[in-house]
């Protein structure tokens, strides 16, 4: 008797507990499945021919691109057709491999987001090779790939795998989109990563059912107008939903224009302690990597500030050319020699891999300052055969810009003779060489150096295979 009041309380206690779990779960619900836009939209007219292609093309225009690359599939049709209609050229390829091969040299060269269209399932697997090329070259790229409808998927449908999984390790960003109205914000989400600290590819998978126009989804999903049995009525009702769900809001106003992109960059501390080291230095060297070519900094402002610094430079990856064919400060011979003789080496994007021998070309002695936007590549073999003596996690061409800006430039001595000397003689040995040899085959050394005295200063040059591009890396300017 005496313990009633204390049953009274736990049942209390017990009902608002379960009364706030329930309350909790439904709020959630209604914030999770949007049930409040979905419920208060206008419903969108059966005859409308507005689809999520069009949403797809007013944000790649808005975000300045020109060029899409694709190889025809009907899973990405209204995406192919409304950027047509803005004025983005679709360029068809025979291949998918291709196509975004294609969107990766054209981000290179235009530095705008490469785009690239593909179909569902084998169009989205035949691109893996080509879009790891860009994960480890840095290009901004924009995969999208078509799918089956989000109501199909694991049902058998046409084309149908499990792509997010299968882009997730080659890409810096990957989400599926849901509904129509998630188009906008997934993409200018996906574009801004793409370009956001190391650019990257981002893959953004676009089911039938949120490309397609309302009439043509409804049409596909077959809703009976009355049918028989609870279980089909309630199939029906769940159909209806959902697809009330798909297009809720779709065609509302939205911002399509771009994020603003994320660029790590030098602290001004950093940039004087580099300063004064390079005030003391007497054989300063500096390595510029392809990374030093990324956006938003223009390579011309970069090649002045590199003439202002007068630092002698060897140039690698898409670097190669910054300087121009006959620039005194660039080296190109010899270059393990000049590391080891350097009492100043400056990593602008470059890293310690294979191509610097892991970092055992660098003189132990030497001070090394160690640009890089990717914090993995920054301290790549670090500690095991190389040490930065500053490492800055950094945009490489602002941090050499804004070093440029406050010094008064390397005051000459014979350091840059010495290695001009070098590179001369190197070169004349090596022409001496062709000129008294002949080849009978298409070898490297002799195709490059015919090559160097008809090539005009604005070539773009591809090269596959070891010996060609190790060779063009000393012979082509």
């Amino acid at each position: 008797m005496f313990l009633l009041p204390e049953c009274c309380d736990f049942w209390y206690n017990f009902n608002i507990a379960c009364g706030t779990f329930i309350a909790a779960n439904i709020i959630y619900l209604i914030i999770k499945c949007e049930l409040i836009t979905v419920l208060c939209a206008s419903k969108v007219k059966d005859d409308s021919n507005e689809n999520g292609g069009d949403l797809v093309a007013k944000v790649l225009k808005d975000h300045g691109v020109t060029h899409m690359f694709t190889l025809i599939g009907g899973h990405i049709s209204p995406i192919l057709v409304a950027a047509e209609k803005l004025g983005i050229r679709v360029i068809d390829t025979r291949h998918e491999v291709t196509t975004v091969f294609a969107a990766d040299a054209f981000s290179r060269i235009s530095g705008k987001i490469g785009v690239a269209a593909v179909t569902a399932g084998p169009g989205v697997t035949n691109t893996i090779t080509a879009v790891k090329n860009a994960q480890m070259a840095e290009t901004p790229l924009l995969l999208l790939g078509g799918a089956t409808a989000s109501l199909l998927k694991g049902r058998g449908s046409l084309q149908d795998i499990d792509q997010m999984n299968l882009m997730k390790s080659v890409c810096k960003y990957h989400k599926s989109v849901t509904c129509v109205r998630h188009i906008v914000p997934v993409l200018r989400e996906a574009i801004q990563i793409a370009h956001s600290h190391t650019p990257g590819p981002v893959f953004v998978e676009l089911p039938l059912d949120v490309l397609y126009p309302y009439k043509f989804v409804k049409q596909e999903m077959k809703i009976k107008e009355n049918p028989k049995g609870l279980l089909p009525k309630i199939m029906n009702m769940y159909l209806k939903f959902y697809l009330r769900y798909q297009f809720a809001s779709a065609f509302d106003e939205k911002d399509t224009s771009p994020l603003p992109v994320h660029i790590p960059v030098a602290s001004d501390s950093k940039i004087s302690e580099c300063q004064n080291l390079l005030k003391d230095a007497k054989r300063p060297l500096m390595l510029l990597g392809s990374q030093a070519l990324i956006p938003p900094t223009e390579a011309e402002n970069l090649r002045k500030a590199i003439e202002h610094l007068k630092i002698p430079c060897f140039l690698g990856g898409m670097a190669r050319g910054l300087l121009g064919r006959h620039n005194p400060l660039h080296i190109r011979q010899k270059r393990r020699d000049a590391l080891q003789e350097a009492d100043l080496v400056i990593l602008a994007g470059s890293v310690c891999d294979f191509r610097l021998s892991y970092g055992r070309v660098l003189n132990p002695k030497s001070k090394v300052i160690a640009i890089n936007r990717d914090k993995m590549q920054l301290y790549k073999n670090s500690g095991v055969f190389w040490k930065p003596t500053i490492a800055i996690q950094a945009s490489a061409s602002d941090f050499v810009v804004r070093l440029a800006k406050n010094s008064s430039g390397y005051v000459q001595n014979d350091w840059l003779a010495k290695l001009r000397e070098r590179d001369e003689t190197t070169e004349k040995k090596n022409r001496e060489k062709i000129s008294s040899t002949e080849s009978r085959y298409l070898d490297p050394v002799h195709l490059l150096y015919d090559l160097e005295k008809v090539l005009p200063e604005n070539t773009v040059i591809v090269a596959d295979g070891g010996d060609f591009v190790a060779t063009s890396s000393y012979i082509l300017r």
